[in-house]
């Protein structure tokens, strides 16, 4: 029998396009970044360093985290950059703890395979690269997906990130992708990076939550991640841990209720969609003032966009265009413009079922105030289940939340947690129609339009629509 050498086996895998030399390539000295959130960030692979370099990677610096989000809490100008450190930072954690833990020992034993690291590290770093500038908004207008355009940067062959990962080996890139997709082989790494308790919703949980100075998203990581254990399924905790799981999922409720779901921030992001919508509006109709033009949200206008044209977008680009807009002689275009710069946002009041038939009402008052009701209302939904159990009938179904018990069962939170139980399934948030904070005047200018404000102001009570007596 002929014994392969480590030379021979390495030689074996260069033929099939693996570079083991840069796969395991360390730095000569780990290389840091402070961050306010981890302290400090350690970077020891050439690969992921190789890859917050590239321009692609670059870019998230100039995009924030939470959109509009900094206009109701003004700290709150962290970007995307920051948080995908994070991210990767949180799993290095995790595979360490793995690593040196729950090692495999034998095939499907439920252990963790250290092998599976580099690619564990790369999904976390570029698990959000796709996000363009206030990215959700901009989604609804132009009809793009940031994870189909994250799994595009990873695979096509002009970015700077698949050139990378190509270097690992050919089907690196894919494999990475597979892991944003959902639909890589190891469930262990796909939770790690996406499932109810991964380090995507750990970090952005303790960094919005830092940085929009509040300490509802606040919860003990080093013990979960102290709890996290690897089995054959995917990842679990151990049943000693479950109070710190438990704080994690309130938190989440609470960072929804309070942070991302504020109706200010969804305020503003309902006249930045109205901006973008009239600015298409307007080129479609060959009405757009050719000084203003934005060339570069041309190709998404069009409908006809390439992956070099995203990439060029980020929020400064968007808000050069807003400033131009201010001088549009286009009136709706101005207003709008100045109103989402000069951070003037609309009102708004809880809908519910009964109350939603009075909207047409509300909208013709609006109209006859003479503002155009399609670009000054919106009603807005913003709900979210703060833990939902696993249910196979889903579109998308969630992983549950699983404990290990000593003999190695496994429980579903909410069957330990009565706090988790009281929440499970329930869908916390709220309908809420927006319209322009003049409705609301009992000052007005003109007696003209005094009338149909206090007509409006009669359906408004307590920060909810009511039917006036």
């Amino acid at each position: 029998m002929k014994v392969r050498t480590t030379a021979s086996l390495q030689i074996e895998r260069l033929k099939e396009g693996i570079n083991l030399a840069y796969r395991q390539q360390l730095l000569p000295m780990e290389k840091v970044f402070r961050d306010p959130v981890h302290d400090y960030i350690y970077i020891q692979h050439q690969v992921i360093l190789d890859l917050i370099n590239t321009s692609e990677f670059q870019r998230l610096r100039r995009i924030k985290q939470l959109g509009t989000t900094s206009l109701t809490f003004h700290g709150a100008e962290h970007s995307r950059f920051g948080h995908c450190l994070g991210v990767y930072e949180i799993t290095r954690r995790i595979c360490d703890n793995f690593e040196r833990n729950y090692p495999t020992h034998t095939p499907g034993d439920g252990g963790w395979d250290d092998h599976e690291r580099l690619v564990a590290l790369c999904a976390a770093l570029l698990h959000d690269i796709g996000h363009g500038p206030y990215s959700h908004t901009f989604e609804h207008i132009f009809h793009t997906d940031h994870e189909a355009l994250t799994v595009q940067i990873l695979t096509s062959p002009e970015t700077e990130v698949n050139q990378v990962l190509r270097q690992v080996s050919p089907d690196f890139p894919a494999q990475v992708a597979a892991v944003i997709q959902k639909t890589y082989p190891n469930p262990q790494v796909v939770q790690m990076i996406s499932s109810q308790i991964d380090a995507d919703r750990m970090d952005y949980l303790l960094r919005d939550s830092y940085f929009t100075g509040t300490n509802y998203g606040n919860f003990d990581l080093t013990r979960i991640l102290r709890v996290m254990k690897p089995y054959a399924g995917g990842i679990t905790f151990a049943m000693e841990g479950m109070h710190a799981v438990e704080d994690y999922i309130v938190s989440r409720f609470q960072m929804y209720m309070q942070v991302y779901f504020h109706p200010v921030s969804r305020s503003m992001e309902v006249i930045l969609d109205r901006l973008l919508e009239r600015a298409n509006d307007l080129y479609q109709s060959h009405a757009a003032d050719a000084e203003a033009t934005p060339v570069m949200l041309l190709p998404f206008f069009n409908n006809h966009f390439t992956l070099h044209d995203y990439l060029r977008l980020d929020d400064g680009v968007l808000n050069t265009y807003f400033s131009h807009w201010r001088d549009s002689h286009d009136q709706i275009l101005a207003d709008l413009a100045t109103r989402f710069l000069d951070r003037r946002p609309l009102k708004s009041a809880r809908v519910d079922t009964t109350t939603q038939p009075l909207i047409p009402d509300l909208q013709r008052l609006i109209e006859q105030a003479g503002f155009d009701a399609h670009y000054y209302t919106d009603t807005n939904d913003s709900y979210d289940l703060p833990y939902d159990a696993y249910d196979p009938k889903m579109k998308k179904p969630r992983t549950q939340i699983e404990l290990m018990q000593k003999d190695g069962s496994l429980l579903e939170l909410s069957t330990v947690s009565d706090l988790v139980r009281a929440i499970t399934g329930k869908v916390s948030g709220d309908q809420r129609f927006f319209f322009p904070k003049e409705m609301l005047s009992e000052n007005a200018d003109s007696d003209l339009f005094k009338p149909i404000y206090q007509e409006f102001q009669q359906y408004i009570l307590n920060d909810r629509l009511v039917v006036p007596h």
